[in-house]
């Protein structure tokens, strides 16, 4: 798999892609990543990436030439991109469109932006989706777009040492996911629960689950209403009621 990004502070991103499972994806070349500054692609000398807004208002708009021409550069064919603008207004990032992504076979274009908005056109002319990590405001698209290229990244075969664990953590079975406990068994007076300790493998998948499901209950409610859940889910969530009133 292939990510370009595009972004006036390539630096931002080379201490997270230089540490950790990304950067062992990358030198077993599961993924490739490259970074382009978007003042390489413009036209002046002051390497001009913004402008004031027509119609007037706060802020500076980012201009369309600079990213149509590094787009065009970076991957010419246009059959064989998939460009995505992060930015607050687009369609909520979660874990489906993650794993949609993960199996994408063009090459993933994301554009950071900055400042006030990224001109319309840029949307318009290059085809591009909007997608969004939260209802909340960040100073570029720079985070968001590493936030994509971990969560994808992490999707593909051969990336995670242990294939398992990425089908049963949060959101992969549709709900949250349940506590988590390593040594020592007891620590400052908190103990693990001794259902974990006791070897029984069925009891201890039961116990999980029914966590997970506490944890949503509690949690993200509205998540249960999608999730896919089974007679023995629906029993547990009965009991986890009685449990708590």
């Amino acid at each position: 798999m292939r990510f370009y990004v595009i972004t006036i502070f390539p630096n931002i991103f080379y201490s997270y892609l230089n540490e950790g499972i990304i950067n062992k994806a990358i030198k077993k070349g599961l993924i490739e990543i490259m970074i382009h500054n978007l003042r390489d692609y413009t036209s002046n000398k002051h390497k001009t990436v913004d402008d004031y807004p027509y119609g007037g208002g706060s802020g500076m708009v980012m201009k369309p030439e600079p990213f149509f021409k590094a787009v065009e550069t970076i991957a010419p064919d246009k059959n064989n991109r998939r460009v995505i603008i992060l930015t607050p207004s687009g369609k909520l990032f979660n874990q489906d469109l993650a794993l949609e992504l993960s199996k994408e076979t063009k090459d993933i274009i994301l554009l950071c932006g900055r400042y006030e908005a990224i001109d319309e056109r840029v949307k318009i002319g290059l085809s591009a989706e909007e997608i969004s990590i939260g209802d909340y405001i960040l100073t570029g698209g720079e985070l968001p777009a590493l936030v994509i290229i971990d969560s994808v990244s992490r999707l593909i075969p051969g990336v995670l040492g242990d294939e398992h664990s990425k089908d049963i953590e949060s959101f992969s079975w549709g709900i949250l996911d349940y506590p988590h406990y390593t040594r020592p068994p007891v620590f400052r007076d908190l103990s693990v629960p001794e259902i974990l300790l006791s070897g029984n493998h069925e009891d201890i998948r039961r116990w999980r689950r029914k966590e997970a499901l506490r944890r949503t209950l509690q949690r993200r409610p509205e998540l249960l209403e999608k999730a896919n859940l089974n007679e023995e889910d629906y029993k547990l969530i009965k009991e986890i009621k009685e449990e708590e009133t």
